[in-house]
């Protein structure tokens, strides 16, 4: 009995590759009379499991696709992972006609363990596939989160948190014996700024006299890189939905437990302000004095058509730890690396120096309203998110409808990956691209340098509609 059920499961799941094969070799014959695109370049992958097996062995996965195009001296690949069509780019242009050509095609997520988990469920605006939850979400977050008033609104509170970390830095070189951690302060810096301007807070719990971290804020931080790091990355139950809950590559037990580290700071914080607004909800006062407004204050204080609020405490828990997690990791990982690359160049460093004393002087901090004038510093900060990106790819998406992208076909529901080493280090656009060289990014042409890149040469913030929200904070 169990060997006849066996041999028809086996028989079923034969057919329905057979099946999906031949629907994808057929469309690459004739239709109407027209050639229908091929699907691009990649390894001849196993029957039903793809190239999973390659996958798994080949350890960390995105070298392993980088190597394979490389080898395959192609742009765009297509990579079978179980059913999954894995798209990789490499080319500016191709990622353009991804990103703004087809952008409405390719505006989706796929679900994934980590999305679903960080998300609280698909409730947010960046993880959460195309549908009208993400339209609500991303409504919310383009004109309530994002906007330039909001921007505008908020300076004071990065402001402060500059003040504090030139505290901080100040603090540490006073003692000999203590060094600055530029990781630690750059990490620490760009979460402070975040839970400021969503909090009101730097601290979880008492504050350090020198400005620095306590162990809350460092285990909240280290909570929040350990999300990012197991997002997209390539869990075999993304591609084999069944094996959720095996958690066969250890992922789904990390990612839970840095969600449940990360709500343990943010809910009480958020459930006491809830309280704090219900209790002004029968009157027209609002709590000014006693409560200062932030983003958190927003989310709470929406409301719909009908005067009722517009999110769910659910959907306004998910959200904020979403815009906490994707804003403070790029930068952070920007100004690590570029004064990485001053200090064994000091000349560039000295150059960088020279800027500030000529736009800044000596005699006052540089303000916001500086950053426009120092060009040569931000022409660094754009060769740091080049040359060394802090993640291999962008957050995946996912098309929605078949596509014909650079002449090739891309299926509905595959996974696009624009690879940002891949853009960013590219020799066809680049000159002797793994050298760190501000200048290549002086032009005449340019008389004011912008740390986003609409041509995609490299990524610093993606864009389309998927764009990410930390340059506006």
């Amino acid at each position: 009995m169990i060997s006849t059920i066996s041999v028809a499961l086996l028989f079923i799941v034969l057919i329905h590759f057979l099946v999906h094969k031949t629907k994808l070799t057929f469309r690459c014959i004739l239709e109407n009379g027209k050639s229908v695109p091929q699907l691009p370049p990649g390894p001849s992958p196993w029957p039903i499991i793809g190239c999973v097996p390659e996958m798994l062995r080949q350890k960390p996965t995105f070298r392993w696709i980088h190597r394979l195009m490389k080898e395959m001296d192609t742009n765009i690949a297509c990579i079978r992972l179980g059913n999954v069509h894995v798209i990789p780019v490499t080319c500016p242009e191709i990622a353009r006609e991804f990103l703004t050509k087809h952008d409405a095609k390719f505006s989706s997520r796929p679900p994934s363990m980590a999305s679903r988990t960080c998300s609280g469920g698909y409730l947010t605006a960046i993880l959460t596939p195309y549908g009208t939850q993400w339209k609500k979400m991303r409504r919310v977050l383009v004109s309530e989160i994002i906007s330039p008033a909001r921007r505008r609104w908020l300076k004071d509170r990065r402001t402060e948190e500059a003040d504090n970390l030139v505290k901080y830095i100040y603090n540490r070189s006073k003692s000999l014996s203590q060094t600055v951690n530029v990781r630690t302060a750059t990490r620490q810096y760009t979460a402070n700024v975040t839970r400021q301007i969503m909090f009101s807070k730097r601290w979880f719990g008492e504050e350090r006299a020198d400005g620095g971290p306590t162990v809350a804020e460092e285990e909240h931080v280290e909570a929040v890189y350990t999300i990012l790091k197991y997002l997209f990355a390539f869990c075999i139950s993304d591609y084999f939905p069944w094996l959720v809950g095996l958690d066969l590559d250890g992922h789904e037990r990390l990612v839970k437990e840095a969600i449940s580290t990360v709500k343990k700071y943010h809910d009480p914080i958020i459930d006491s302000r809830i309280g704090k607004w219900r209790r002004f909800g029968h009157s027209n006062e609002e709590p000014t004095s006693d409560e200062p407004h932030d983003l958190l204050d927003v989310l709470i204080t929406l409301k719909d058509s009908e005067g009722k609020p517009l999110l769910t405490l659910e959907e306004i828990k998910a959200q904020v730890t979403e815009i906490m997690f994707a804003s403070i990791d790029n930068p952070a990982n920007a100004v690590e690396w570029a004064l990485a690359e001053m200090i064994n160049q000091p000349e560039m460093l000295k150059t960088a120096m020279d800027e500030l004393d000529r736009v800044v002087g000596k005699e006052r901090l540089v303000q916001e309203c500086d950053i426009p004038h120092l060009n040569y510093i931000k022409a660094c900060a754009r060769e740091a998110f080049r040359l060394h990106p802090i993640r291999p790819f962008v957050p995946t998406h996912m098309a929605m409808s078949d596509a014909v992208v650079a002449g090739y076909f891309i299926p509905k529901g595959s996974h696009v990956l624009l690879s940002r080493p891949g853009l960013g280090r590219n020799p066809k656009v680049w000159n002797n691209p793994l050298e760190f060289r501000p200048e290549r990014h002086l032009t005449s042409e340019c008389t004011e340098v912008q740390l986003t890149e609409p041509d995609l040469r490299f990524i610093s913030f993606s864009t389309g509609r998927r764009s990410c929200v930390a340059p506006l904070f």
